[in-house]
């Protein structure tokens, strides 16, 4: 190679080398610009904020509603309402009731809510509480609370209105889009002290049945001393009953589905803003049952944790689905204290089976549909709880009596819980039937 060849190459590497640098250089400055104005933009905004704060605070007629901390606490409210209906600013109050939901006792009416179509929307009244003995129905729209129509800003301002000390009273106007009616409710509040576990017994030849009511911190130790007992009793087989449970903790829901599951199986996992914020939870523990056949049961008022466990269960293909398909509640919600004892409730991932199915707004199917109103199911968990009372089946319609009760009898037949029956007691057949032939 001659020398001005080499001159010639050097001098291009040298030229490129420059632009590098130059292009290195633009793009430093373009990004520090870019993050100089995004700064400034910010800045602008909270600047904007407090001028418009002041000015509310100079001339707004009522004095008594421009404290700071009203205006302020009113302003993260909104903030956080407007990106879903699931975020929410905890005030001081907010936030220990909030601590007090997931300990499994508080005061109020024994609804669980959740916003639906951008309606304030019952997911399910627990049982035995002023809202379930009162008529209250999974999918009923509030309206009103004591004579207010309610502007749905803040969910939790709602649940607010909705708690109060034992003993008050409270009316609530409620939409039943079934029936496109109004109903009005005057109920007492209570201390609600809410049992998880419920019903554990032997149906027949070994199927066994336990309810659960909601997911938290003390489900799973009751879960597994009623499964204990069942066992103690023979146990076959197994219908776990999740109809009408809102859910609750996400780390309860993981208890109760790895009890079900080998060890290591996927039991849900959660989905974050960015490609790589993936979150896998799998069974854990050393009590594993999986040598039983399973059925579960859900309704519309399955929602949350409900459906993370029998989404795993279905997917895994552990227990066979039976009912209407749940609410869909499927996204993450974390709790962040803040200062002065508040907190914000934000929106965080959202919720996949081990199959990889989208929870949120999409809801679990059932593998076998067996349709049953909310009436009638209500109907039914009232006659569990008192059993005999035939006052219970007055007020159903003719249509809801020939579905839900035999001829001749007063008795509600749960059809759902029925059809699980007959489903375990196929798969307990054919099983023994293979199990004979295979000694043979």
């Amino acid at each position: 190679m001659s020398i001005k060849m080499l001159g010639r190459g050097l001098g291009w590497m040298i030229v490129a080398m420059l632009l590098a640098t130059n292009l290195l250089f633009g793009f430093k400055l373009y990004s520090q610009e870019t993050a100089s104005t995004e700064r400034d933009d910010a800045y602008a905004k909270i600047a904007l904020f407090t001028k418009v704060m002041e000015q509310v605070r100079a001339h707004y007629v009522d004095v008594g509603k421009v404290s700071y901390s009203n205006l302020v606490f009113s302003a993260l409210r909104g903030m956080l309402s407007s990106l879903d209906p699931h975020s929410q600013f905890l005030d001081e109050t907010g936030y220990t009731e909030l601590k007090d939901d997931t300990s499994g006792q508080f005061g109020g009416l024994g609804i669980v809510v959740g916003m639906r179509d951008g309606y304030l929307t019952i997911i399910a009244p627990m049982e035995d509480t002023p809202a379930f003995r009162a008529g209250l129905l999974p999918g009923d729209r509030i309206a009103e609370i004591d004579d207010r129509i309610i502007d749905i800003v803040d969910q939790n301002e709602a649940v607010k209105k909705l708690r109060g000390a034992p003993g008050t009273k409270v009316k609530l106007k409620v939409f039943r889009p079934a029936r496109q009616e109004y109903k009005t409710f005057a109920l007492v509040r209570e201390e609600i002290k809410v049992p998880t576990v419920k019903d554990a017994h032997i149906i027949e030849d070994g199927i066994g049945y336990v309810r659960l009511t909601q997911f938290s911190e003390p489900t799973a130790d009751a879960l597994q001393t009623a499964l204990d007992s069942l066992t103690t009793n023979h146990l076959k087989a197994l219908i776990l009953d999740l109809r009408n449970n809102p859910g609750g903790l996400l780390t309860s829901a993981r208890e109760v589905g790895e009890k079900f599951l080998p060890r290591q199986s996927v039991i849900v996992s959660t989905h974050g803003r960015s490609a790589d914020d993936v979150n896998i939870l799998k069974a854990r523990g050393s009590v594993h049952l999986t040598n039983f056949p399973m059925a579960v049961l859900i309704n519309g008022g399955s929602a949350s944790a409900s459906e993370i466990v029998a989404g795993a269960l279905q997917d895994h293909k552990r227990a066979i689905l039976l009912g209407e398909k749940s609410f869909g509640k499927g996204s993450v919600q974390t709790v962040m204290p803040m200062d002065g004892n508040t907190a914000i409730r934000i929106t965080t991932a959202k919720y996949y089976t081990p199959n990889n199915r989208l929870i949120h707004e999409k809801g679990i199917e059932p593998d076998i549909v067996v349709p049953m109103s909310p009436e009638v199911w209500r109907k039914i968990a009232q006659q569990r709880l008192e059993p005999g009372n035939a006052a219970t089946i007055e007020d159903m319609s003719d249509e809801e009596k020939a579905d839900a009760i035999p001829a001749g009898s007063t008795t509600l037949r749960d059809i759902q819980l029925e059809r699980a029956v007959d489903v375990l007691r196929g798969i307990m057949t054919f099983t023994a039937q293979n199990s004979g032939h295979n000694n043979g």
